[in-house]
């Protein structure tokens, strides 16, 4: 619902503020932009649809053949202990472990459309165990917001943006994602835990989380002394590399586990294809919207406001040239998307915009949607806390995302 106030809303500001520059600045030629500008963005949100349809057939085609081979199933059981710990309340053979764990591992993989289904499930067995129906119950919270906090460790979507873009090395924000989106997760599991009295001090969750922060800091030293152009082709190569040993390991599993590879991949191959046709609708729609947002002028004069704001402070304003994208991303993914396309195309793939725009696309997820389809689908009224801590990983997302950029690729 609040996508479509929002959609409208650039319409009309856009309509106003152009009916104010003829007025009152005399310039006649704002609507034409505007028009020229609503046809050209249809155009690229076509030719961008259309550019994925290739990349998606070829990664859901692969990643069926992780799930079929049963690699996913094992990475859900190799994580369990660590999760099972975070749900105290639901016990320790509750059969919506299994779920959660599937779920957690499609949003890894990057499966939203694997991982939506898979936590409207899990969503459904935690509400039959919750002692108040219409209100959220902490196993719940708990849940939802590991599902807003958008850790993802394959951003393929992103990478197939920044490609067709025309970025040099796509792959060159896998790395900051990977951080931005750790710092998300991890602040809303400690903010809820301290929240909910969990057990931090439980060897395998403290381990875990000590662990994973050595691990991150580990990359960011390991990088702190490289220069922004091999610290980009460093990047690059690492998340190439992952992704091909990704793609060797599901192909090794699936022949031992002796499936018709070819087949599955077929199988998958053809979800993707729908994938692709599905968004074309989505993406020209928020494109169009944004587009003529901005050729209004009125977009401009908002980010200007904001970098004399960032600049009186004495603080670098490069950052806010992106912003769009991550005040559009708790509200509506294909929004950012959209917004994450727009900038790319408008200040280049590989402007510090352009990058930082891809790395706000993956340090979070769509809090606001997430917590309409996943409460409403089980009848909670009452969310409790959900919002705020969900809206917490958002923040910490973007700040750790902004902070990302400037470390991978400073501005000169």
């Amino acid at each position: 619902m609040a996508l479509n106030y929002i959609w409208v809303a650039f319409f009309l500001l856009a309509f106003l503020w152009g009916c104010i520059r003829v007025l009152f600045f005399g310039e006649l030629m704002v609507f034409n932009d505007m028009m020229d500008a609503m046809f050209q963005m249809a155009k690229v949100g076509f030719e961008v649809s259309l550019g994925l349809t290739g990349i998606l057939t070829l990664w859901l085609g692969i990643l069926k053949i992780g799930e079929k081979s049963g690699v996913v199933d094992k990475l859900s059981r190799l994580i369990s202990p660590i999760f099972s710990r975070l749900f105290p309340e639901l016990g320790k053979n509750h059969p919506v472990y299994g779920t959660i764990m599937m779920n957690i591992s499609a949003n890894l993989l990057g499966l939203d459309n694997a991982a939506t289904p898979l936590g409207l499930k899990a969503m459904k067995q935690m509400q039959e165990s919750n002692p108040v129906e219409d209100t959220a119950s902490n196993s719940q919270i708990m849940f939802l917001v590991l599902n807003t906090s958008g850790l993802t460790l394959l951003p393929i979507s992103i990478l197939v943006y920044r490609t067709q873009a025309g970025a040099a090395f796509p792959a060159d924000i896998f790395i900051p994602i990977l951080i931005a989106t750790y710092c998300s997760t991890l602040a809303g599991i400690i903010a809820v835990g301290i929240k909910q009295r969990i057990r931090f001090q439980d060897p395998v969750l403290l381990s875990t989380i000590l662990g994973s922060m050595m691990l991150v800091g580990g990359i960011l030293l390991g990088f702190r002394s490289t220069s922004p152009d091999m610290m980009a082709r460093y990047s690059s190569l690492v998340a190439n590399v992952l992704l091909f040993l990704i793609i060797i390991v599901f192909l090794i599993q699936g022949l031992r586990s002796k499936i018709a590879v070819y087949d599955t991949f077929i199988v998958g191959a053809k979800e993707g294809f729908k994938t692709a046709v599905q968004i074309i609708p989505y993406l020209i729609a928020i494109l169009v919207a944004v587009g003529v947002f901005r050729a209004s002028g009125i977009l401009d004069i908002i980010l200007l406001a904001i970098k004399k704001m960032v600049i009186w402070v004495g603080a670098d304003a490069h950052f806010v040239d992106a912003l769009p994208t991550a005040m559009m991303k708790p509200l509506s993914g294909s929004g950012a998307r959209g917004m994450m396309v727009e900038c790319m195309n408008h200040y280049g793939a590989d402007s510090f915009a352009g990058r930082l725009s891809s790395i706000f696309q993956g340090s979070t997820d769509t809090t606001f949607y997430i917590l309409a389809v996943y409460f409403g689908s089980v009848g909670i009224k009452k969310s409790r806390y959900a919002l705020p801590y969900g809206l917490l990983c958002d923040l910490v997302g973007i700040i750790a995302a902004i902070i990302m950029a400037y470390i991978f690729f400073p501005v000169s």
